[in-house]
């Protein structure tokens, strides 16, 4: 029988790393990038992961997700250790139950902004419609209705990235990833996107993991991840803060000013 795995609501812990070790190997070097991580995710957390460049925070999130393999100890999503599910199911799975933030954007360049952010929903068959229907709402909560039909090379870097945040939100996903999910943006465009995706994390209690170097994101997870040298040196609460103030600006089109900004 094969194996898959669902996400209910009574999962209370969904993601589980036990002595997670990756190693790169290139020909006689061996560049160990994590040195045996032990973590636990629960549902509807929101989770930062920081630390200096090259300690292993990426190489860990990718590893989490399935994106990449660990060299050795386990990675369990819902109880079920991903390393033994075929790469039909593991895929099949991030498509329902993942969404994908990456500091590069990722968009398709010849696809226009909508297309791009309907693109998960057509692949987990939801009819085409339907599909077009989502992916305006979703660039209309990030603020992009108005360039919807616009291609990547006709949007500015931040204007790129928040399409991509829609397009990792469009399925309504249980765990999203996210690499640097504002690098591309200016303050109050990030601030606006941060708001985002902790509205969406109280209202649908969708875990996030994001790994930042900006510490004024970080601060607004519920818990923060130090790491260095490939091992988590601290794990603890992020400090309870007044909420973030919300904007309507976040509904708005994007102003022209965001161009060139990396």
């Amino acid at each position: 029988m094969k194996k898959t795995i669902t996400l209910t609501a009574t999962d209370s812990v969904v993601i589980e790393a036990a002595n997670v070790q990756k190693a790169y190997h290139t020909g006689t070097v061996s560049v160990q990038a994590l040195k045996g991580i032990h973590l636990h995710i629960q549902r509807g957390e929101v989770v930062a992961i920081m630390g200096p460049s090259g300690c292993g925070k990426t190489t860990l999130l990718n590893c989490l997700s399935g994106l990449d393999q660990v060299t050795k100890g386990s990675v369990k999503i819902a109880g079920q250790d991903i390393s033994q599910l075929s790469d039909r199911a593991l895929t099949a799975f991030r498509a329902r139950e993942m969404g994908f933030i990456f500091q590069t954007y990722n968009l398709l360049p010849v696809l226009r902004a909508v297309e791009n952010v309907e693109l998960p929903l057509l692949v987990t068959g939801v009819r085409p419609r339907d599909a077009r229907e989502l992916a305006l709402e979703g660039l209309a909560r990030v603020g992009l209705e108005a360039w919807a039909h616009h291609r990547p090379s006709e949007l500015s870097g931040g204007q790129q990235q928040r399409v991509a945040i829609a397009r990792a939100l469009a399925t309504q996903p249980s765990i999203v990833w996210a690499d640097e999910p504002t690098g591309a943006l200016d303050s109050k465009t990030s601030q606006e996107i941060i708001d985002l995706m902790l509205q969406l994390n109280r209202e649908h209690q969708q875990t996030f993991v994001w790994v930042t170097h900006a510490h004024e994101v970080a601060q607004q997870a519920q818990r923060l991840i130090l790491m260095r040298d490939g091992l988590i040196v601290e794990d603890q609460p992020v400090a309870a803060s007044a909420p973030p103030t919300s904007s309507s600006a976040a509904h708005e089109p994007a102003k022209s000013s965001e161009k060139g900004v990396k």
